[in-house]
């Protein structure tokens, strides 16, 4: 096992993430005023919009995390940029959810994790997960575990870019079936224009690091 990088985390970087997550949440509110979303008819809290909203930002938020590993403890200029693009798009995506779910007075976290998803779709049932309780809290699809975080956060090196990209690729996969489902059923057309969205670039990045874990001698976890 490689020995994790000593490098610590710029201030200023975190300032500038920080600030940046606060910006886009109220121009995700913004965007949201301008395209009528929140003024009337707002979804309801168990609705497929804020239910998707709501757990696709906590599932970006993970995404986040471990993109955010990457500049500190790989060496390879493939899979750095790969994360820049993970962390950039996930943080601008869910400003903008966030954003919607505050015009929506919903709140941010809470509730019953995937309730909008029926069974056999990714929620309750979904993706091997009949035995698993899925109340408030619960791990989503294709999410790390603590464990697995933990294990990542060792690691460096060509170690650290085989680790990252096979909990990535997971992590997508589990993103993409709650990104399919919220576009074809969620009610505001900017939810599921967002949600088309993620279908596509998730499904385009999966593929990539598909091919780099193999160039890399690593192959992908067990799909959610």
């Amino acid at each position: 096992m490689t020995a994790p990088s000593s490098t610590p985390r710029s201030p200023l970087r975190t300032v500038l993430l920080a600030v940046i997550g606060v910006g886009l949440v109220l121009l995700g509110g913004g965007l949201a005023v301008a395209l009528g979303i929140g003024r009337d008819d707002r979804p309801a809290a168990d609705s497929v919009d804020a239910g998707f909203a709501r757990d696709m930002s906590l599932h970006h938020l993970q995404g986040v995390e471990m993109a955010n590993l990457v500049a500190e403890r790989s060496e390879d200029p493939e899979v750095e940029s790969l994360a820049f693009d993970i962390s950039a798009t996930q943080t601008n995506q869910t400003g903008r959810m966030q954003g919607w779910l505050t015009l929506w007075d919903v709140p941010l976290s809470g509730g019953d994790t995937m309730a909008w998803m029926p069974a056999g779709e990714g929620g309750h049932g979904g993706h091997d997960m009949a035995d698993m309780e899925m109340g408030a809290g619960a791990l989503m699809p294709g999410m790390a575990t603590e464990e697995e975080l933990a294990e990542l956060r060792t690691l460096s090196g060509t170690a650290f870019d085989a680790e990252f990209l096979q909990l990535m690729i997971r992590h997508h996969q589990g993103g993409f079936d709650m990104a399919d489902y919220a576009a074809q059923h969620a009610e505001e057309e900017a939810v599921r224009d967002l949600a088309r969205s993620i279908v596509q670039s998730q499904g385009t990045e999966t593929a990539t690091m598909t091919d780099m874990l193999a160039a890399r001698g690593g192959t992908p976890l067990p799909a959610p």
